[in-house]
């Protein structure tokens, strides 16, 4: 079957941005126990931006995501996918539309990089040229490589450019760089920008916290089957009241003495943290709570094994709105 991308939808909304959800819902049921996915969830996504969509396993991520690609049927609430609803007779002008990166992708080990961009382009009625979509992705040189021979990089990158060959307008990446090495991440990384360039839309899921702060415009974290923030990395990062963290590791042996209540009182001190002897201030001002911290730990004769500084990142912000590092793996 040929996508075709010429077909008009005549229930289409403004058609500004490139996601609206509007309390959406899916709720899983097997035998008698009852999972709600995804609870009322509202999301906008503006056209032309890189989005980040994080969430610890379990926040109604993958099902959001799965929504917005057709995969699933929400129980209720609105879908509007580049101005356009499924279901409503103009499914494949949407997936015309759209390109579709999975975490893991598997080809046939036997088939060329190039075989196997010719089979994901017949698909479209519309799109790149082979060579166009190789050098897009850096693999002009791999373009008559059999599967098997390619590094987990290359595959990955393969991956993206069959997402990429019938020019969508919109492209979702599913953790795109799990289990990649720094440089292979990078590629990649240099491959969104270049679609989003090019006017594209990217929505984007992730574990790497770092990668959501260099790629994405704006991030919305979900919990719960809800997003509980939204903003750019630099707005969610401020909603913390302190961009800054001091990192005390003390001498075993002041295990027992150790407080938090001091160290909260601290000038510039926003909260305090502590495990055993190693203590962690989240302050506003480095210059002002870390000569009144290391007077105070002098004072009660504290002795300091470690001392670090560093500025807040969006793992902080993930950490205090649902109390687990992203990469917990489901941990509570």
């Amino acid at each position: 079957m040929t996508l075709r991308a010429d077909v008009i939808d005549p229930g289409a909304g403004d058609g500004d941005a490139a996601i609206e959800l509007v309390g959406l819902r899916k709720v899983y049921r097997k035998g008698k126990q009852t999972t709600v996915a995804v609870d009322g969830l509202d999301l906008r996504v503006e056209r032309g931006e890189v989005f980040g969509l994080l969430g610890p396993n379990g926040a109604g991520k993958t099902t959001t995501i799965e929504i917005c690609e057709g995969l699933t049927v929400p129980d209720s609430g609105r879908v509007r996918i580049l101005g356009s609803q499924w279901r409503t007779g103009v499914d494949d002008a949407i997936r015309a539309r759209i390109g579709v990166c999975l975490q893991e992708t598997k080809f046939h080990e036997k088939a060329t990089v190039r075989e196997t961009l010719q089979l994901f382009r017949s698909f479209f009625a519309t799109g790149r040229s082979l060579d166009e979509v190789l050098d897009l992705v850096s693999l002009r040189e791999k373009a008559d490589a059999r599967q098997s021979t390619l590094s987990g990089g290359q595959r990955q990158r393969l991956a993206v450019a069959t997402a990429l060959v019938g020019t969508p307008e919109l492209l979702f990446l599913d953790e795109p760089t799990t289990g990649l090495d720094p440089q292979s991440r990078r590629q990649l990384w240099d491959v969104v920008r270049a679609f989003q360039d090019r006017s594209g839309t990217v929505v984007l899921t992730t574990h790497y916290m770092d990668e959501a702060q260099q790629l994405c415009d704006r991030v919305g974290i979900v919990d719960k089957g809800k997003v509980i923030a939204l903003g750019t990395p630099d707005e969610l990062i401020r909603s913390l009241d302190a961009e800054h963290f001091v990192e005390v590791d003390f001498a075993k042996e002041a295990n027992g003495s150790l407080d938090a209540a001091p160290f909260a009182a601290l000038p510039d001190v926003a909260a305090v943290a502590r495990e055993g002897s190693h203590v962690v201030l989240t302050v506003r001002s480095v210059h002002t709570a870390l000569p009144a911290m290391l007077a105070m730990a002098s004072a009660q004769n504290l002795p300091i094994a470690g001392l670090a500084t560093r500025h807040a990142t969006l793992e902080d912000v993930f950490v205090h709105l649902t109390g687990r590092h992203l990469r917990d793996e489901g941990k509570p």
